[in-house]
Order: structure tokens, then sequence, then C-alpha cells
């Protein structure tokens, strides 16, 4: 028989019902299998409804300030001197902000996070890099491989967020680097490290004493499978600056790009190259993606796109090879393969090229990956290119978005392209007509302004 407690219990259950996500912290009324903010599935847990508390009002121990009267030099930004780095952080690292760096395992985070603590700390600064796992020898030999050894550059291998706390109340640095905040967990909450409830409660400590301190921090994030960041979505509501680190396993290029920032644009990207040295910053790394032959061969097509606000030179490359079987291939590499579809179709119903029987392999030069649909007109102008067997001239661009019906539409930033491509030697262009025309173009540079394939197709071949 029940006792009164329990009839109890279950009376109060059932009167104030409430579920809530363990992601994000949604609350509903009723269960549902979805969450309605983030989306996730089977996250929704039955909890007790709070019950309806009213704080108040206390004595204000900072009065409020007129915006006009704040020091805002106190969130000046401090340059890394690391100048890919700076300019997607909009200038430097700012006093009290907190910098969520995300990446898949082994992009190269600990190394570029490394070398930032070493330039920070040669600078006369304090600085505590906090790994959880890597030992401090590890931390060392890889600091000493990339020439980031500095005297006020401390080391602490720890998953405690007690003990690492306790580290930054007795060194009081001005940068503190958390290397992973999934590693870390707190004893005054329950689960595993890694947890939502663990990394909610280690990320509030964290930035509580960052914002108290007026102490810049860099936390290492996990991604899950399909690239997004481990852990409740809580955390990047969180910190200042949300940032990814992204680059192919076989490719030395790596890309950094601010999803969040606080203090500046999330529409830049830093271009770096991971060597035996380190991960180097690369201010021009058009070279990486542009191979340089004595004599033109068919099948090739540069182009520029634009990461964010930045214009980078690319190569497209198209192999097509007569198809043994009634099914021909398509393979591509770097490009989307639903879009390189469409482009075949589109050349063969528009500018009536029969592709049907063959093989087609298309793809970039360095492993760059390029998703913008401004990429369209080169892609189609190699595969032709690789069809007639023609080469295209050495110093000719192309850049364009390609619709079904075979028009070539305008793009942004022509301008932008068009100077970059003059910058690095090359002096014709064909680009999609606009009304406002392609902009200043620089002496000695020729454009040509299409408005459909056909038209681009007659011009070159």
């Amino acid at each position: 028989m029940a006792t009164k407690s329990s009839m109890a219990t279950r009376a109060g259950r059932s009167n104030n019902p409430g579920y809530r996500c363990a992601e994000c912290g949604w609350t509903t009324a009723k269960w549902v299998g979805r969450c309605g903010e983030c989306q996730a599935w089977g996250t929704v847990e039955e909890t007790g409804q709070p019950v309806a508390r009213t704080t108040a009002a206390a004595t204000v121990l900072r009065p409020a300030q007129r915006i006009a009267d704040v020091d805002a030099t106190t969130a000046a930004f401090q340059p890394t001197r690391i100048d890919e780095l700076d300019r997607v952080l909009g200038g430097g690292l700012v006093p009290g902000a907190v910098i969520l760096l995300a990446g898949e395992p082994g992009v190269g985070k600990s190394t570029l996070l490394l070398d930032v603590a070493a330039r920070v700390a040669n600078l006369g600064r304090d600085v505590l890099y906090v790994t959880g796992e890597e030992s401090a020898a590890q931390v060392k030999l890889r600091a000493e491989r990339i020439k980031a050894v500095a005297d006020t550059l401390y080391l602490s291998a720890e998953t405690d967020l007690g003990q690492a706390l306790g580290q930054v109340e007795k060194l009081n640095p001005s940068l503190l680097v958390v290397d992973s905040v999934q590693t870390l967990s707190s004893s005054a909450v329950d689960g595993t490290a890694g947890g939502v409830t663990q990394v909610r409660e280690v990320a509030a400590s964290i930035i509580n004493v960052a914002k108290s301190k007026s102490m810049t921090t860099i936390l290492v994030g996990h991604v899950t499978k399909d690239g997004s960041i481990a852990g409740p979505r809580l955390l990047e509501h969180l910190v200042d600056v949300v940032c990814q680190f992204e680059g192919e396993r076989h490719s030395r290029l790596r890309l950094l790009r601010a999803v969040k920032n606080r203090y500046g644009p999330t529409d830049d990207v830093g271009c770096f190259d991971l060597t035996d040295a380190g991960v180097e910053g690369l201010a021009d790394p058009s070279g990486l993606f542009v191979s340089r032959t004595k004599d033109p061969v068919s099948g090739t097509c540069i182009t520029v796109t634009l990461e964010g606000r930045r214009p980078l030179l690319a190569e497209v490359q198209a192999l097509l090879a007569e198809s043994a079987t009634s099914q021909p291939r398509r393979a591509t590499s770097g490009l989307d393969s639903a879009r390189v579809a469409m482009l075949l179709a589109v050349l063969q119903r528009r500018a009536s090229m029969g592709l049907h029987k063959d093989d087609s392999y298309v793809a970039t030069v360095g492993g760059v990956k390029l998703g913008e649909p401004a990429t369209d007109l080169a892609v189609a102008l190699a595969i032709a290119s690789a069809k007639t067997d023609q080469p295209l001239p050495p110093q000719l661009i192309a850049f364009g978005e390609v619709g079904l019906a075979g028009e070539v539409r305008p793009v942004p930033g022509i301008a932008r392209r068009i100077q970059e491509a003059e910058r690095l030697g090359f002096t014709h262009a064909v680009v999609p007509a606009s009304p406002n025309g392609p902009g200043p173009i620089p002496k000695g540079f020729t454009v040509r302004e299409v408005s459909t394939l056909t038209e681009a197709l007659t011009l070159l071949f």
C-alpha cells in the first residue's frame, strides 16, 4: 500500500507536469519527440514543473552608467601577431572575451593555439595552457618542434575543473587556453566529462571567471560526425566568438571561419598552411590552388571564388573519356557532384554537346572545395575544353553562375575578383553581364561580358 508521502509526490508530479530538452534547456508543458528549439530528437525528458518564484530588488552595488561614460579602451583589440587569425577575429584578442574554436581531430587546433599562446607570452604576459588530452611532456615536445617555448607560458595537465580554476587564481594569466572543454569535469554536478550537464557547468564556470578577471579565454571544442560542435547548443550562445577550423586531412590548406563574432565581422576567412614546423598563416594562398604548366593543357580553367570577403584563385580540371559501359561514370573532387551533373546536362541540351557517352572526371587543384555557384562557368568551360581538346588561353579567368536555361547570371564581387586576377598576372576575364557593368577595370586588363553559356563557348572555341 502506498504511503501518503509517495501518493503526494505522484500527485505533485501529475499536477505540475513539465518536460525539458537536455540539449538546449527548452521547456514545454507536454512531451514531444523533437525539441522545438534545437530540433534534436529524443532529448525531451520529464521533469518537475518549477515553482514560480519572484526575486525582490536588491541593493545596487554598481550603478548603471551612461553609455557615453563607459571606457571602451578596456575592450581594445590586442593583436596576436598572427595576421590570418587577427583578420578573422576582427583585430586580435579582446580582454575578457571567450572564444570557442572547433574542428575535426587532427586539423591542427592545438598546434595553432600553442603557437598563439607562445606569441602572447613573448609579449611579456602570463599565459596558462590547460590540456586535458595530453600530458605536459607531450605538449612540450610539440612546442619545441614549432618553436613555441616561452618563459611565461605555463602548462597544466588537468581534467578537474576545480584544479584548473585553482591554477587560474594562482597565476592570474592574461590568456587562458583550455584544450578541450569536453575533457574537463566538475565534481559539483553529475555526469561524465563531455556530457551535456558537465559541458554546461564547465563552460559557465570558466566564462564567469574570464569576465570577472578580464581574461581572454580560448576553448577548444570537439565536433560531431556531421561537423557541428559537440555538446549543448547553449555553449555557442554563451561564448563571444565561435570559430571553425576546417581542412582536408590530405591537404595542407586550413581555413579559419568565424561563425559568430561579437567584436567583428563574420564574413572573413583566414588561410593557414599546415607544415612540419606548425601552422603558418598564408597571406596569398592562391598558389596552392593553381598549377602552372609550360604548355597550355585542354580541360583546365582558372576561376576566382570568394571565401567570405576574400578572393581566391582556383583551378578546375576536367577529363572526358569514352565510356566502356552503357552508364557513363560521373566523378568529382572538390565540387558538388549534383552541380556538376547539372552543368553536364546544360552543356548537352543547350550547347548541343554530346556528353551522354563519356565518362567525366572533374576536380579542383590542391584539394580546395568550391561550393560557390560563381564557379559554374569555369567548370562548364573546362568540360567544353576537354570535349573539344582545345586549351583555353593561359591568362584567362572565368566566373559566373549558370542556370538551367543556359543563362549566365551575375555574381557578387565582380570588381574584386578581377582585381585579384590582375594582381596575380592574368590579363583576360570572361564574366557575366550585369546592368551596372563589371566595375573599375585595371589598366591593360580585358573583360568580356557574356549573358549565355552559348555566347561564352562561341567566344572561346
